[in-house]
């Protein structure tokens, strides 16, 4: 009881830590974004090729890009609390709305990237450092460095050659197949088909971080005096190995695997174009070339306000993993 009073504490202070770093995130991306060239009515005005600069005139009075930036960003900050992210002048639609649509298909990416991932890179790691300077560890590093090394668009580009174009076996694009109508399970399996792809390029690059951070920690944990000590009770070292040291080198790839969220949703742009897979990446994407300020805005606050729960969930998670630790 202690102990979850202790935590239930910690997560309502981080929370509240956590207020000035989104509201300190909000308004940098807003000066940046006000640094671009043009705006939405531009964009729209290029599209349109016959826009009057009196009708543009007009458009702007209309959004409010006419008042000055401190004005502009004053009225954003009101709007944001309460959960008014603005209008997708490119979509005609709500932010806060079309940025949830979206966000479902992004979360389905990344947590089967992450799951895939990790559990890769820490068997990998795991057999490495069991193997230490024989052929398994050196094909297993060689493996990681290539998958570190390859570019994710050349990879996801390549599956589509392979898999697509000549096998035929998977679809090359999108997330579900169009105009099939598939229900219950026939709509898993056909989304399922859809996500190989694109979580194999994801998770390829990631597994490589996890399997040289593994690989990395199981060797520093295995020279701990903590082990010499169990070796001379007697205890065997496979016991040793699964009851000890992995349990403590988890813990590098524990908080890894939260840093990495704010770079595999950077990663999720190129896999989500390339595999035209209807996410938060690609709808970014979109955005930037739509000049559309709005969306951007509520995607870069979305991704904050993501990256923060996902590092305060690993700090709970770290609780569970190593006792000696104390949430404060």
């Amino acid at each position: 009881m202690r102990a979850s009073g202790q935590r239930l504490k910690f997560i309502i202070r981080r929370c509240l830590h956590a207020v000035p770093v989104i509201f300190g995130i909000v308004v940098v991306n807003f000066l940046l974004l006000q640094l671009m060239e043009g705006d939405a009515v531009d964009a729209l005005a290029g599209e349109a090729a016959s826009a009057t600069p009196e009708y543009m005139a007009q458009l702007r009075e209309k959004f409010g890009l006419d008042q000055p930036v401190h004005v502009q960003l004053l009225a954003y900050v009101k709007n944001i609390l309460v959960l008014d992210l603005g209008y997708s002048f490119r979509h005609e639609m709500p932010v806060l709305d079309l940025i949830m649509t979206r966000f479902w298909p992004t979360l389905l990416l990344m947590v089967s990237t992450l799951v895939i991932a990790i559990a890769m890179g820490i068997v990998l790691g795991l057999l490495g450092a069991m193997g230490l300077n024989t052929w398994r560890d050196t094909a297993i590093s060689i493996l990681a460095l290539v998958s570190y090394a390859t570019p994710l668009f050349w990879v996801g580009l390549m599956l589509i050659l392979l898999f697509s174009v000549h096998l035929g076996w998977l679809p090359t694009s999108g997330m579900e197949t169009i105009g099939a109508f598939y229900e219950g399970w026939d709509r898993v399996v056909d989304i399922a088909r859809h996500m190989i792809m694109p979580v194999i390029a994801l998770a390829a690059f990631y597994m490589a971080l996890f399997t040289r951070l593994m690989r990395a920690s199981m060797l520093e944990q295995s020279g701990m005096d903590y082990v010499t000590t169990a070796q001379a009770k007697g205890l065997t070292d496979r016991r040793i190995t699964w009851t000890h040291i992995l349990r403590n080198a988890l813990l590098p790839v524990v908080t890894m695997g939260g840093v990495q969220v704010a770079n595999m949703l950077g990663g999720s742009v190129i896999v989500e174009s390339v595999f035209a897979w209807p996410g938060m990446g690609l709808l970014a994407f979109e955005a930037l070339f739509a000049r559309d300020l709005n969306l951007l805005l509520g995607i870069f606050l979305f991704a904050a306000c993501l990256v923060v729960v996902v590092n305060l969930v690993i700090d709970v998670i770290y609780t569970f993993l190593d006792p000696r630790i104390e949430v404060r």
